[in-house]
């Protein structure tokens, strides 16, 4: 945040030089990333005025301008066409340095003395973004009345210093003027004042020309007051308002906009005006909007809406986004007359919902989302007024419509002196201790040696002792605090069993090439439908966020595919031709609804790959990943499940418990997810794995005697899984097999129908002999003769 010192001394006396109250300021955790100071290069730019303007006699494109520049008058060539008689122009005379070091000397041009430069916006390295079009281009020039000769750096306030704050997410109280001038007077000792807000000249009833303010969504939407200015006179805002919006960051646009922008600087209250004639029934519902409901926003684009979105509308149709950006229908234009002045609180979460999806975020969501105190908004819409009204902007109507369901209320935090003299390791006094925290504007009153203390409304992440303690630790000075080191006696750690799997699984699936992830464990409840789980199925029963960040994440996940999918997709939509990846994250069961108990947290892998991979590239994934665990009596059987392709779905059992599930994920659910290919996902159980995993590490000497291979090819029905079939290798070959591998599956008119063929090598050793080629061969006989009885295989 940018915070021009000038503007900063209106709120509060600053006796300290700047460096001092920036390292003061963040000590007290308001971080001063930098002292920006705009105009140091500049030097020997001054005010001119023109006088005439003549033709240069001996070029068509260039002219000669006489300037009064205070002292003496000087003739200058330019091309500009923008410059006439009576213009302010800024005029670097002889010997003048401009940004970036450029040295301006006098000379001739085309045979005519030169003796400066009048100089363009761009050759003063001004902001264009903040400038209107007609100043971007040509000479710049200036408005207002200014002596000939008054150094340009004083126009312009190219001499300011402006403080660079890092306001943390938990301030929003400190997202404006006042709220840093409320922290630089309570570090420094010295009172901060508020703005002049009276209004003077109000006149009418706001009745005769707004019906009423109606709040469908308290929720969402915790007060809306409604101000009305008539007689509105459209015009560029004074020169010292331009200047200190430049200065924040801001681009000027006229009196209207200016000014709310600007007290939502000063006060932290986003305001907006709309043009009261283009409001339909004159009356303002804030409501949500329905699904596939439209709006053209300021920036000329068309917005589609749904019921997740709050609207400010008219009788009819949404005039404005709450809290993130107005209607173009219902602007500010040269021809309004009467403006709606709207000043309002709503529900961060939910404004921070709207922004994320539309992509649209502007000065005022920043502060909603970050939290707005409730009591500015008629504060700031008396203020907003009584600028409109002192820079003759409008004619501020009486009175206000004010709805505020549940009006914010003070609470309080009770703690002793001794409490956080614990906490922090230190010795304040008491009274010392109830000065830091009334300079913060606290209420507090001793009872029994406790301290009960009121916390204002703009301060709603204090609630526990802990955060008076960290107030007070502030105001003291962290640099304050005696440094003390850890004390007691070093223990030589080991892993637990659960470390030491987790450290394999991250080795194993790194090593096979997929990139970690760690996502939310928030859900919204609509995943279920994008993944195809029917109505009652075991997990879709949630556990409900009782504050969550809005509707989105208003649940704790019980399955990791949805998250997965996310990153899929958005990695596809990049781009990423192929990639894969897995987590190892917690999925929140809970026992029963409503909770009486706390649910149970289930560690899962989840796994996921697209791109030049198939069914079985993630079944070898999975396969050497329980190798490597030494987990040898494992099953993969063919399975159904409503978010997996039917036919291309897999259980992974151990010992007859079910591990998890793989497969090739819905076509449904990829078009659902925006995902234009075939992805192949899977969750596998943590707990189970690390219960059947022998993470110990043994060693055993090379074979002594040598391994016999043979080739088999075998037709089966076509829905024989080939889990089935390897199982019954095992079973049959007994340790005499030491290695299966599947390196043929063909379906073709040489097969019959319903048929498959699958080829499989087999590596066969013994541990006490080398076997014979009798030997090898009755073993791939009483393999094949148990592939036939249990699985119908024959040998081709």
């Amino acid at each position: 945040m940018l915070v021009p010192v000038s503007w900063l001394k209106d709120y509060v006396d600053i006796d300290i030089d700047l460096n001092s109250l920036a390292e003061a300021m963040t000590m007290s955790g308001t971080m001063v990333e930098n002292i920006l100071e705009s105009g140091q290069e500049i030097d020997k730019v001054v005010v001119g005025r023109v006088k005439e303007i003549r033709p240069h006699p001996n070029a068509d494109k260039l002219v000669l301008g006489i300037v009064d520049v205070g002292d003496r008058v000087l003739q200058l060539v330019t091309g500009a066409k923008n410059v006439k008689a009576g213009d302010l122009v800024p005029v670097a005379l002889d010997g003048a340095v401009l940004p970036g070091g450029v040295g301006i000397r006098a000379g001739k041009i085309r045979g005519e003395d030169s003796e400066g430069m009048m100089c363009s916006a761009l050759e003063l390295a001004l902001d264009l973004n903040n400038l209107p079009e007609e100043k971007k281009e040509g000479i710049y020039i200036l408005e207002g009345d200014y002596a000939p000769g008054t150094d340009i750096r004083r126009v312009l306030t190219l001499n300011e210093k402006v403080l660079d704050l890092d306001i943390t997410t938990n301030r929003p109280d400190c997202l404006s003027m006042v709220g840093v001038a409320r922290e630089v007077g309570a570090v420094t000792g010295v009172p901060y004042r508020m703005p002049e807000m009276t209004i003077r000249h109000a006149k009418g009833d706001i009745r005769d020309y707004l019906k009423g303010i109606t709040i469908q969504e308290p929720d969402m939407c915790f007060r809306y007051l409604g101000r009305v200015i008539d007689n509105i006179n459209i015009e560029p805002s004074p020169q010292w308002m331009q200047k200190r919006l430049i200065q924040a960051g801001m681009r000027p646009i006229n009196n209207i906009v200016d000014i709310t922008n600007y007290v939502m600087l000063e006060l932290g209250q986003p305001l907006h005006a709309y043009d009261l004639e283009k409001v339909g029934g004159r009356e303002i519902i804030v409501r949500r909007a329905k699904d596939g409901e439209r709006i053209v926003t300021l920036d000329g684009k068309e917005r589609t809406l749904d019921q997740n979105d709050l609207v400010i509308a008219d009788a009819e149709v949404p005039v404005g986004i709450a809290g993130v950006m107005g209607g173009e229908y219902s602007e500010v234009t040269p021809n309004t007359r009467t403006i709606l002045l709207e000043s309002a609180a709503f529900n961060g979460y939910n404004v921070r919902h709207t922004c994320k999806k539309l992509g649209l975020w502007s000065e005022a969501s920043f502060r909603f989302v970050r939290g707005v105190c409730h009591d500015l908004a008629k504060i700031a819409s008396d203020r907003a007024a009584m600028l409109m009204e002192e820079l003759g902007a409008g004619q501020v109507v009486g009175d206000v419509i004010d709805v505020y369901p549940n009006p914010l209320r003070p609470h309080y935090v009770e703690v002793s002196a001794d409490r956080i003299n614990k906490l922090l390791g230190v010795e304040i006094p008491a009274p010392r201790m109830r000065d830091m925290l009334e300079r913060l504007e606290m209420k507090v009153e001793e009872e029994k040696g406790s301290l009960r203390i009121t916390v204002p409304t703009f301060r709603q992440d204090l609630r526990l002792d802990y955060d008076i303690a960290e107030e007070v630790a502030r105001l003291y000075g962290y640099n304050n605090i005696p440094k003390t080191v850890m004390s007691g006696s070093w223990v030589l750690g080991t892993k637990t069993r659960e470390e030491k799997v987790t450290d394999i699984v991250r080795e194993v699936l790194c090593g096979c090439g997929l990139y970690e992830i760690s996502t939310y464990s928030f859900e919204s409840p609509a995943v279920f439908d994008r993944i195809n789980l029917p109505e009652g199925h075991p997990l879709r029963k949630t556990i409900t966020i009782q504050n969550p960040l809005g509707e989105e994440y208003s649940i704790m996940r019980t399955t990791l595919l949805p998250a997965m999918l996310n990153v899929i997709s958005l990695n596809y939509n990049r781009g990423a031709e192929e990639a894969g990846f897995y987590e190892i994250a917690p999925r929140f069961l809970p026992r029963e609804i409503p909770l009486k108990e706390l649910p149970e947290e289930r560690l899962t892998i989840a796994l996921g790959l697209y791109g030049n991979e198939d069914f079985f590239t993630l079944k070898g994934r999975v396969e050497a990943l329980l190798k490597e665990l030494n987990i040898t009596r494992y099953e993969i059987k063919r399975a159904k499940d409503p978010s997996y392709h039917p036919g291309r779905t897999a259980e992974i059992l151990v010992d007859g418990e079910v591990l998890g599930l793989i497969g090739e994920v819905h076509p449904d659910v990829l078009e659902n997810y925006d995902i234009g290919t075939r992805v192949y996902a899977g969750e596998l159980d943590f707990g189970l794995l690390m219960e059947k995993a022998d993470a110990t590490v043994t060693y055993s000497p090379l074979p002594r005697y040598p391994s016999v291979n043979r080739d088999m090819a075998l037709l089966v029905d076509m829905d024989v899984p080939a889990g089935t079939i390897e199982r019954v290798i095992r079973e049959a070959g007994g340790d005499l097999v030491e290695d299966i591998r599947l390196f043929d599956i063909y379906t073709g008119t040489q097969i019959p129908e319903g048929k498959k063929s699958v080829a499989y090598s087999l590596t066969l050793r013994s541990s006490e002999k080398t076997l014979t080629e009798q030997e090898a061969s009755e073993v791939l006989e009483r393999i094949l003769e148990q592939l036939h009885k249990q699985t119908g295989a024959i040998r081709r």
